[in-house]
């Protein structure tokens, strides 16, 4: 039986950058409208079971009130604690269950959270947060029907996913966390509201990915790179007067001009130190490591990260081997 699990975080889309930048809330019942899209091309691709991570705004239970399905919905057993805990706990749980396929809706954060959980489940990222590198801006029915494929084998998952490369923080060797686009180190003492939208502060930026199209701190390393998410190589920025001047959009609605001292490519397993301390890391936008004085870590790149559903190349193929499409005469 072909299951799908998915994961809606109802705290993505609502951080401070929503009044320090001109980021637009993400409200819950949009992801309600967005669950119930994706449920229809879960079906459509042969889906027969779906289960889900509750939450205190019931968002799979919203949206099953609004449409008809005849696949098996559940929620899965487990507590909740309103927190980023939730998605890895889910992640985990239904590596755990066999699921085929995970959507989940979030952001960067988010994608995180599920991915130190499962690194084995095909992911399918959708964009409801506010940095929005790693998940997809799709059409939710597009995004289930291609999870789908891939969840029922119709596209395997040499033909249609790829395994992305993660950020890995290293204390002596022992991985402390990860990121899945970028770990900056800020000139601070206290995680405290936890985005970051003040660039005086940071010292170092370490990214998986970057384009010029790009928003959040990738951004920066995009207006002088282009690191495609498939490609196993990263990019190390040290910041600060000496090279040249970059221009951003580090959140929406929010440019910054910031001076980069220098630009180093990031290989497999090349380990780069971080060289302020005390600081805070920042892993995918969000303050979540505190270095004190006395400790010496370390950033790497891995190619260990989650493999990531590609939409395009399931689709494509399955346009080739005629899944939607028969001749009638």
């Amino acid at each position: 039986m072909a299951t799908v699990g998915i994961i809606a975080n109802p705290i993505s889309g609502k951080d401070i950058r929503r009044l320090v930048a001109h980021g637009s809330v993400f409200d819950n019942q949009e992801k309600v409208r967005i669950v119930r899209r994706m449920l229809m091309g879960l079906q459509a691709a042969g889906v027969e079971s779906v289960v889900y991570m509750p939450d205190g705004y019931a968002i799979v239970d919203r949206a099953l009130r609004g449409c008809a399905v005849s696949m098996k919905v559940a929620p899965l057993p487990m507590p909740i604690d309103n927190n980023q805990d939730d998605s890895i706990r889910a992640g985990r749980r239904m590596d755990e269950n066999g699921v085929d396929a995970i959507i989940v809706l979030g952001g960067d954060g988010t994608c995180r959270a599920v991915a130190k959980g499962t690194t084995r489940v095909p992911l399918l990222p959708i964009s409801t947060g506010t940095n929005n590198v790693f998940p997809y801006m799709i059409e939710a029915t597009v995004a289930g029907l291609a999870a789908g494929l891939i969840a029922v084998g119709a596209v395997s998952e040499e033909e249609g996913t790829y395994r992305s490369c993660r950020l890995e923080v290293a204390e002596k060797g022992a991985l402390i966390d990860t990121a899945l686009v970028d770990v900056a180190v800020y000139n601070d003492l206290f995680v405290a509201s936890r985005a970051i939208w003040d660039m005086s502060k940071v010292t170092q930026i370490f990214l998986t990915r970057c384009r010029p199209d790009s928003i959040g701190l990738s951004a920066i390393g995009g207006q002088l790179r282009t690191i495609a998410p498939q490609e196993p190589k990263g990019l190390h920025l040290v910041l600060g007067n000496g090279l040249q001047e970059v221009t951003a959009a580090i959140a929406p609605g929010l440019l910054q001009t910031v001076a980069v001292r220098e630009v180093q490519e990031m290989l497999i397993g090349e380990l780069f130190p971080v060289v302020t301390a005390p600081c805070v890391l920042a892993l995918d936008g969000e303050r979540e490591v505190e270095v004190r004085k006395d400790r010496r870590v370390s950033v790497r790149l891995s190619d260990q990260g989650p493999l990531v559903i590609d939409v395009a190349r399931t689709m494509a193929t399955a346009q080739k081997a005629g899944v939607f499409s028969k001749t009638i005469r």
